[in-house]
């Protein structure tokens, strides 16, 4: 079904080459259940038409996140699209003890063993991975994840930034809000930061930009979008959170984002036979 005034601590940015070339972001996450992979085959065959950089939500390899069902399941998937991934890590990941199998099998690209939050920059963005397994790194306010994260962005040097992770902070999906990314997605509204990515919820959900207190603010908010449609079996919608402004929960696909020097557009992008139900464009901050 388809149904359609803090002051910021960012540092002061270079003006990105209004030439610059655009740079696309596309993935999502929930992706390679061993024991139905026709999702994820079906997801990994728009990737194959998409160039760009591939990003993932987390939950890569179902159900416990093994080096044989990362090798067995992911790999002939989304794991033709390796050398050009930059992932995060999910709740199921950690089945494994300390997400090991994870952090193996991408090595360098999911950025230190053990932490699982990262940055990197694209084309003339900023983008910035966090770990949303807070009871793992810690996510709380003075943790070493949230004042990394703060360093990192007050360090940065584009005009523009999104950030990535597993458990969203806001969803009308089953598993509710991410109150425990709160002290992150504050960092990430006084930063600046005009995107946010997650997965975990099987569906795709829009929301406004927003505080992190879940407040529309459409002049400094932070978007976020939920994108748990890599192939696991979607799941219904529960009660409508507030500034959610679309929802699907149709058909598996990925978000793709093309990220421009002062601006952004969005798509999702269903497998074959499904039906586009959202797209966009924006300016940043």
């Amino acid at each position: 079904m388809c149904v359609l005034a803090v002051a910021s601590t960012a540092a002061p940015q270079e003006q990105s080459p209004p030439n610059a070339e655009p740079a696309v972001l596309v993935g999502a996450g929930d992706i390679a259940d061993c024991r139905s992979l026709d999702g994820a085959l079906a997801t990994a065959k728009l990737l194959d038409a998409i160039p760009g950089t591939v990003f993932t939500t987390g939950d890569n390899a179902y159900p416990n996140g093994t080096a044989q069902q990362f090798a067995e399941c992911y790999g002939p998937t989304w794991g033709r699209h390796l050398a050009r991934t930059r992932p995060s890590v999910g709740n199921h990941d950690y089945h494994t003890t300390n997400a090991a199998d994870y952090f193996a099998y991408f090595g360098a690209a999911a950025g230190e063993p053990g932490k699982g939050y990262y940055s990197y920059d694209l084309g003339a963005w900023h983008v910035i991975v966090l770990n949303s397994n807070c009871d793992k790194v810690g996510c709380e306010p003075g943790s070493p994840q949230e004042r990394w994260l703060r360093e990192d962005l007050a360090s940065r040097k584009t005009a523009c930034s999104l950030a990535y992770w597993h458990h969203p902070r806001f969803t009308s999906g089953v598993h509710g809000d991410a109150v425990a990314m709160t002290a992150l997605w504050q960092a990430l509204y006084e930063g600046g930061v005009e995107l946010a990515i997650g997965g975990h919820d099987h569906d795709y959900e829009r929301f406004a930009p927003q505080t992190a207190a879940g407040l529309l603010d459409r002049a400094r908010g932070v978007r976020q979008f939920v994108a748990g449609t890599g192939g696991k079996k979607l799941r219904r919608f529960k009660a409508t959170r507030p500034n959610s402004e679309v929802r699907s929960n149709a058909s598996p696909g990925v978000l793709k984002l093309v990220l421009r020097p002062r601006s952004y557009d969005w798509a999702f992008v269903p497998i074959a036979g499904g039906t586009p139900v959202d797209s966009g464009t924006d300016t940043c901050h």
